[in-house]
């Protein structure tokens, strides 16, 4: 099998991340969760109580922050400084946190690196908000996979319902907002459909639709014999 990349882009809340693992387990390739490292950059300077507006000091806490990618079983691990911390990433303080330091220059220089590097040695399907326009231009398949902000929030408040934790819908929604409006008038790398991606809204779909529309894509860009 011949090394292909499948790069998914879209707003927060469009569920990337969930279709993603899904697509690579079909696929039979790695997911690589790129959000996921921001989130471990993010708990890093949570940790260091640096304040995500000034800059030079993010840019110097986050040069002792090792960040690294794990696999066990097929399932991606994030280890900040040696410490498995995928299970506590996912928290709204440390996603809003992750929103801020994504546009450090040194950050995400530090972090496309680590992506560009996984990509050049394995099969993927990676997932964040620059991927086919900044982290891998080249790759094979590009999808913006998006959906409206209600259903996203809507979505979002379901999640955290079903944690047992406290949720305002209008709340998310304006967070999702300020979000939205942040990832794509940063200065670098904003959120963006790249001219040669696929747009997928899923704001009316289910999962499985998604999923099928995105290798019916996959099976129409990427010969079988490289699959």
């Amino acid at each position: 099998m011949e090394r292909f990349s499948v790069a998914i882009d879209g707003p927060a809340g469009a569920g990337k991340s969930t279709i993603a693992k899904s697509l690579s387990k079909r696929l039979g390739v790695i997911y690589v969760d790129t959000g996921a490292m921001y989130r471990a950059m993010a708990l890093h300077i949570l940790r260091s109580g640096v304040d995500p507006s000034d800059t030079e000091a993010v840019t110097k806490a986050s040069g002792s922050a090792d960040i690294s990618i794990d696999f066990a079983d097929g399932i991606q691990q994030v280890l900040l400084n040696g410490e498995n911390v995928s299970g506590v990433i996912r928290t709204e303080e440390v996603s809003a946190m992750a929103s801020k330091v994504s546009v450090n220059p040194e950050v995400r220089k530090k972090l496309v690196e680590l992506q560009q590097k996984l990509a050049s040695e394995k099969s993927v399907v990676m997932d964040g908000r620059d991927i086919g326009t900044v982290v891998l231009p080249n790759a094979e398949v590009k999808i913006y996979l998006t959906a409206s902000v209600e259903v996203r929030a809507e979505r979002r408040y379901k999640e955290l319902i079903e944690k047992g934790e406290a949720a305002e819908l209008e709340a998310i929604k304006a967070e999702i907002r300020e979000r939205d409006e942040r990832d794509m008038n940063r200065e670098i790398s904003p959120l963006k459909q790249a001219d040669d991606a696929y747009l997928l809204d899923s704001s009316y779909m289910s999962i499985d639709e998604v999923l099928e529309a995105m290798l019916d894509r996959i099976e129409k860009k990427v010969p079988a014999w490289q699959r």
